[in-house]
């Protein structure tokens, strides 16, 4: 099975940390919905409203830093995001989005190369991001091995249960 994910592309910037993805008074929930509907408020009061479709945010460096609540990538999730793509990721975010079933992928310069809105397709095995509105596509190494296995499952929990 290839993991290939479809969608708008949401564009922020850099340095987006957990306490904005999801705020500290959100932590009491468990529900990834619920928690959806508070992802990014901080930045974006409008993210839950564009991202519910099904959408691919696009980031620049050290996307995720901060406290390493796995919140964070559930939010993004429950909100409706397909995957992110940033120029860096914290190392902590990172593994919770592979660890919550959440598509991540590392792709320099990809900020230049989308713009709000764009139609993306994603090929997490092949390392590929596909600009469907530009015509273009971006290369950048492939996720593989046990993280490409976990997000095959649809998430650790997933994975384990089926080993």
């Amino acid at each position: 099975m290839s993991l290939v994910v479809r969608g708008r592309a949401l564009v922020y910037g850099d340095k987006i940390d957990t306490d904005v993805i999801i705020p500290a008074k959100y932590l009491v929930y468990t529900d990834p919905k619920l928690l959806g509907e508070h992802a990014m408020e901080g930045i974006d009061p409008e993210f839950p409203k564009k991202a519910s479709p099904g959408v691919v945010l696009v980031a620049g460096k050290a996307f995720g830093i901060g406290s390493s609540r796995e919140q964070a990538a559930i939010a993004l999730k429950g909100a409706g995001v397909r995957a992110v793509i940033a120029e860096s990721f914290a190392r902590i975010f990172y593994r919770n989005a592979i660890n919550v079933g959440l598509p991540v992928l590392q792709v320099g310069g990809i900020r230049e190369a989308v713009a709000e809105g764009d139609e993306l397709e994603v090929r997490i095995e092949d390392g590929e991001v596909r600009n469907l509105t530009r015509g273009v596509t971006i290369r950048t190494n492939p996720l593989r091995g046990l993280p490409l296995e976990i997000l095959k499952k649809g998430g650790l929990l997933e994975y384990v249960r089926g080993v």
